[in-house]
């Protein structure tokens, strides 16, 4: 029958289908008698809503409208953008990732949970392109959602870490611990992020110091003599030909810097050796400033960072003491940290060896520094 309206013009097969159509019963129709309570069960033209709890069977249409509306209330678009963002993820297309994972966001499914892993999921894929900065905020809008949600507390302390926002990433850390006390990875991050904020610390200290206290070294020429230069050509002596050496720490080491005169305030800059024959280590000042204290020294070598060789942390400002070695005379002199370098430069038995100020620092008290005292001479400095 098909075949023949096929073979027929259009006008004649409609004209047929209507005919037929006319002439046919089709099963499920509306009643002619109560059309009008069918159609009210029907979503689309309801006049007024149904009950909070209605029977399923009576309106079926309606219960299947809401299965496809509420889940949990989420909607499966979101969580079918989440699982699609999830797949592009795992094939390490984060761009595309990101996108999906957006999309989901935008359905604004009102579940906070579900919103956090999305929050989440997408500050990795951030993280992974190094987007840290809208990693780090993702992160924060997944705490704020779940504050308990490990994987963006791990995520915010890594983005925190990688922007050298040191003490922000040790608080992330120390909040999450807080919720999660043995999580290995918190752990690492934690002792990661307050390493790195110690040696930025430290540099930024030095920085401070150098700007300060120091002047870099110019390579002009001193243009005036020193009291130093006329008492070591009173003694016979010149200057190289001894040098400071303390059980296999020299003076000499030390290379390639030079006395030299700052033409802004006239001042003589001095490379400064500090001998710690306890360790075996050693110091090295490029530029030290004649009218300045050692003890605005020690301040900054042994303030709140101390050396890592100074293992029982004995290396502090108020428990040290300072010496400079008359070689002639096998003697030490002590020297008070709140003197000047011009000062001791200035004392008859200072002799500078091979270019460069020497002084050897000891602990006060500790029995190496009575062991070492115990075989030289010992003289208070007086100037």
């Amino acid at each position: 029958e098909l075949k023949k309206m096929a073979d027929n013009s259009d006008e004649d097969c409609m004209d047929a289908f209507m005919d037929k159509f006319k002439t046919e019963k089709y099963d499920n129709a509306f009643n002619e008698e109560n059309w009008e309570e069918e159609f009210e069960r029907i979503p689309m033209f309801m006049s007024e809503a149904p009950p909070d709890e209605f029977d399923s069977e009576k309106y079926p249409e309606l219960a299947t409208l809401q299965a496809i509306l509420h889940d949990e209330d989420r909607t499966p678009q979101a969580e079918d953008l989440k699982n699609e963002g999830n797949s592009y993820f795992k094939e390490k297309n984060y761009e595309k990732a990101i996108v999906s994972y957006s999309a989901a966001l935008s359905v604004k499914s009102g579940d906070g949970d579900f919103n956090a892993v999305i929050y989440s999921n997408r500050a990795a894929a951030q993280f992974y392109l190094g987007n840290m900065r809208s990693a780090l905020k993702d992160a924060m809008a997944a705490k704020k959602l779940k504050p308990d949600h490990l994987k963006a507390l791990i995520r915010g302390a890594q983005c925190c870490i990688e922007l050298r926002y040191f003490a922000e990433g040790i608080k992330w850390c120390d909040m999450a611990l807080k919720l999660h006390p043995t999580d290995k990875k918190l752990l690492e991050l934690r002792a990661a992020a307050d390493k790195h904020k110690r040696a930025a610390d430290r540099d930024a200290r030095k920085a401070k110091a150098k700007e300060k206290n120091y002047v870099l070294l110019q390579s002009t020429q001193p243009q005036r003599g020193s009291d130093t230069d006329e008492k070591e050509e009173d003694e016979g002596s010149s200057r190289g030909l001894s040098e400071l050496r303390l059980d296999g720490l020299s003076s000499q080491e030390v290379t390639g810097a030079q006395v030299f005169i700052n033409q802004e305030d006239g001042a003589i800059y001095w490379p400064v050796l500090f001998l710690y024959p306890e360790h075996q280590q050693s110091d090295f000042i490029s530029a030290f400033c004649e009218n300045h204290c050692f003890s605005d020294h020690l301040a900054v070598m042994f303030g709140e960072e101390l050396p890592p060789w100074d293992a029982e942390q004995k290396y502090r400002p108020p428990n040290l003491q300072l010496f400079f070695e008359d070689v002639q005379k096998e003697t030490l002199y002590q020297v008070d940290p709140k003197k000047s370098l011009l000062q001791v430069l200035q004392h008859q038995r200072f002799f500078v060896k091979a270019g460069t100020p020497s002084f050897i620092v000891l602990v006060k008290d500790s029995p190496f520094c009575k062991q070492y005292l115990s075989t030289s001479k010992v003289q208070r400095l007086k100037v």
